[in-house]
């Protein structure tokens, strides 16, 4: 028997309840993994309240990011073995697995073995945010050194990864945040310049930086009514990435700004690469050796225990978080 964690119905985090049901046996191309840690993704809050891009099926599991033992294989799997440390990555439905369990099952295409370097908590803390901003930046951006990228939301862990990843390529990472609170930490992160949206004016400053240039990239994951000023604050010809939808406002930006500045701009989700699997092999031996030289490094904001994941989930809506929420089992 193994708990887990379902809802059956949408709504906030008091939905969330515990269920003791019996794992089977994996199947073909399954891993059975006796789970050790969690993170915590923007994703399955918007999952549970029925928000997100994929229709919910009820009653519903949820979770991407599991660190834990390999505890059975399917019988065509190959690589793996009793025993193996390993990771998840989000590459499937939540509709078809879900990783909140003690005991879980997840499909062969979505295991990693475990970074060695790493304790179960911090694996279960990395994967989602480096390889969104490795899809992001190297794959549909190509971010190299001398480009000035802006990073919205640049607390979260997406947002730290993307500072993180900036800095690997020698880019130049503007980290945006609404008020000052966050500025040295941010600095201490590696952001090249703070800007607080709320205090400061976000074109002026970026142009200021820029010496009249703007930044060529944009990784925005709010929207909302100051989607324009990212526009405005770019380059001519630069790409701004969407990979979210945390503000509930309709996105603002004036056509004749699109005319001036002539940008691309590219909804990105990190099923282009997780989901692909030689790009998710590209993907994943990139990260490990931005985690071996120290390039990368996982960013771990709190912990919860598993009996706590309401808590855990209230919390990380509050988004006063500087990194992962990671919750042991």
């Amino acid at each position: 028997m193994s708990r887990i964690i379902q809802f059956t119905t949408p709504g906030g985090p008091e939905v969330l309840s515990f269920k003791d049901i019996e794992v089977g046996a994996p199947g073909p191309g399954e891993i059975r993994i006796r789970v050790k840690a969690l993170g915590l993704n923007r994703a399955e809050s918007m999952w549970r309240s029925g928000e997100y891009v994929e229709e919910v099926k009820l009653p519903a599991r949820l979770g991407y990011e599991a660190a834990g033992i390999v505890d059975a294989v399917g019988p065509d799997v190959t690589g793996f073995a009793v025993g193996d440390a390993v990771n998840t990555v989000p590459a499937f439905s939540q509709n078809q697995y879900g990783m909140y369990g003690e005991l879980v099952l997840a499909p062969v295409s979505a295991v990693v073995k475990h970074p060695p370097s790493l304790s179960f908590e911090q694996a279960a803390s990395i994967w989602m945010m480096f390889i969104t901003v490795y899809g992001a930046f190297i794959e549909a951006a190509n971010l190299t050194a001398g480009d000035v990228v802006l990073i919205p939301a640049a607390s979260s862990s997406v947002g730290l990864a993307a500072i993180q990843l900036a800095n690997m390529v020698g880019a130049t990472p503007i980290a945006l945040t609404r008020t000052g609170a966050k500025r040295q930490r941010l600095l201490d992160a590696g952001a090249a310049f703070v800007i607080a949206t709320e205090e400061q004016d976000l074109v002026a400053e970026v142009m200021q930086i820029t010496e009249g240039a703007g930044a060529r990239v944009v990784f925005d994951p709010v929207g909302g009514p100051s989607f324009g000023k990212l526009i405005k604050a770019m380059t001519t010809g630069g790409m701004l990435l969407v990979y979210g939808a945390l503000s509930e406002e309709p996105a603002q930006l004036s056509y004749l700004d699109l005319l001036i500045k002539l940008p691309t701009i590219v909804g990105y989700t990190i099923w282009n690469t997780s989901g692909d699997p030689v790009r998710q092999k590209a993907a994943v031996e990139f990260i490990l050796a931005g985690l071996a030289s120290g390039e990368l490094k996982p960013v771990i904001d709190s912990t919860f225990a598993f009996d706590d994941m309401v808590a855990a989930h209230r919390y990380l809506e509050t988004n006063a978080q500087f990194g992962k929420i990671v919750v042991t089992v």
